[in-house]
């Protein structure tokens, strides 16, 4: 057997109803925290009530879109302005990475650009973070246990991670109570970015025994709850979803990803593309692009393995399962390369810069430019 390590957050807390029950433990992180809550803040006023009535100090920052440097750079400011002990994000991934970076962030001396990746110099923090804990609102990224933060670069035209083993987070609550109910566009982007995050890992170059165990589980319950909610609201897929995604976080921090999220950073930067919709578009011709390129037996096998589980939640015929999934995605609503305003000239430079994106390191086969161009040309 390989040896592997494997971390995680500090506390991972699952169900339905541990968002409410979990409350003393993030009274325990700190007597003053910064609440990062999405556009709008009033779907988080239950916890602030929640933390004020236990006689927590709690400083609210929204967030309002995708983070990047000037969004993290205010949050971080914020945060020294009230002289947080902690920081609690709840919301979606980009509230949730938002909150882990201003964490990461706000105890450092160093500039920003000093810890980025691709973009700066990618060194570790200087001091060690702040506190963080996560709801997540959307079962999607799994940033709640993973230790990067992506961020914008406008200037680069790219996003890049924050990346330090110490972001993990202290606590991780994923309740899917608060995916109920999530509107049908978000939960597809955001379904099939989770069910990608548990592919691409178990593809990996970096897959081992754990995160094989974790992703053989997530990857055709994630396919069949995305399948169920989008034919109707259904509280035991949200929870099936919510599982896989917390999955995805797990394994993705532990086995690295892949062509999809290598090319969908850089399509992110060059674009107001959504990360999860940019991802489900690309999934089935990241698949075939590898399946083409590898040369294993054993990447043969595991894609074999996952064109049957999708062509069980979907139907059709293994063989057909990346088409099948191509079409079944289109169907349900999700908008091509072209759709979401991802020109040539982004797929041009996306093509390029997703040599050097973190993301990439852990793809199976070594994928030309050519052949990076053709998989985005067939998801337009």
């Amino acid at each position: 057997m390989t040896a592997f390590a494997f971390a995680t957050a500090g506390m991972i807390r699952f169900g339905r109803g541990e968002a409410v029950t979990a409350v003393p433990s993030l009274v325990a992180l700190g007597a003053r925290v910064l609440l990062v809550t999405g556009a709008t803040p009033q779907r988080a006023a239950w916890l602030k009530d929640a933390l004020e009535a236990e006689g927590v100090a709690v400083t609210v920052f929204p967030v309002a879109k995708e983070p990047d440097v000037a969004l993290i750079e205010s949050g971080v400011a914020a945060a020294r302005e009230a002289q947080v002990a902690a920081v609690i994000a709840i919301g979606g991934g980009a509230v949730v990475d938002a909150g882990k970076a201003i964490a990461a962030l706000a105890p450092a001396t160093r500039p920003m650009l000093d810890h980025l990746e691709v973009v700066g110099k990618g060194l570790p923090l200087d001091a060690d973070p702040l506190p963080f804990a996560a709801l997540p609102t959307t079962a999607g990224t799994g940033a709640e246990v993973t230790r990067n933060a992506v961020i914008a670069v406008p200037e680069a035209q790219r996003k890049v991670s924050l990346r330090d083993p110490r972001m993990l987070p202290r606590l991780a609550i994923v309740d899917p109570a608060l995916t109920d109910n999530c509107p049908r566009g978000v939960t597809l982007a955001s379904g099939l970015d989770a069910v990608t995050q548990v592919i691409e890992p178990y593809l990996s170059s970096k897959a081992n025994l754990l995160t094989d165990a974790i992703c053989r589980d997530a990857i055709p319950k994630g396919l069949v709850a995305i399948r169920r909610i989008m034919v109707a609201e259904d509280p035991e897929a949200r929870d099936a979803l919510a599982w896989v995604s917390l999955c995805g976080g797990l394994a993705l921090a532990n086995a690295g990803l892949g062509v999809v999220h290598g090319l969908a950073g850089p399509l992110g930067g060059l674009s107001n593309a959504a990360h999860g919709a940019i991802c489900g578009a690309l999934l089935p011709h990241g698949m075939r692009a590898n399946a083409t390129a590898g040369d294993t037996p054993v990447l043969a096998a595991r894609i074999a393995e996952v064109q049957g589980w999708i062509a069980q939640a979907l139907g059709g015929a293994p063989d057909d399962a990346l088409d099948t999934l191509h079409d079944w995605s289109r169907e349900a609503g999700l908008p091509g390369l072209d759709a979401q305003g991802i020109t040539d000239a982004a797929r041009a430079k996306a093509a390029k810069d997703a040599v050097s994106s973190s993301s990439m390191k852990a793809n199976p086969v070594a994928l030309s430019e050519a052949q990076l161009l053709d998989l985005m040309e067939r998801a337009r």
